[in-house]
């Protein structure tokens, strides 16, 4: 169950339709997880500084089971992570950063229990 958070300093407007669901797509491939178990958050118009800089931004995080517990996944996925989002934010490479928490099943909650028992 991927959780993916995108926090950018560019405003609504200037988001791409959909953005949402693009990353949702998006985490679903990376990660190899299906779509239905992708959980995304987008919060835009931030006030943020990347880098002692405060032009246009974003920092994504990504926690997941299983799937972000290496820096050799973690190479593979950033990669792919930075393509889909240069591409749909239109900023550079060096105005994004992007963290990797592992998730064990016992600290997700869903349907009154944690993933350990579903």
């Amino acid at each position: 169950m991927p959780f993916v958070e995108l926090d950018t300093s560019l405003p609504a407007e200037r988001l791409p339709p959909g953005l949402a669901q693009t990353l949702c797509a998006a985490t679903a491939e990376i990660l190899g997880k299906p779509a239905e178990r992708v959980n995304v958050t987008v919060r835009s118009g931030l006030a943020m500084v990347l880098s002692g800089s405060a032009e246009p931004c974003a920092q994504l995080a990504v926690s997941s089971i299983g799937v972000v517990g290496t820096a050799e996944q973690n190479k593979a996925h950033s990669a792919r992570f930075f393509d889909v989002l240069t591409a749909q934010l239109g900023l550079g490479p060096e105005r994004i950063v992007i963290r990797f928490y592992p998730l064990e099943p016992w600290q997700i909650g869903k349907n009154r229990t944690v993933m350990t028992f579903l």
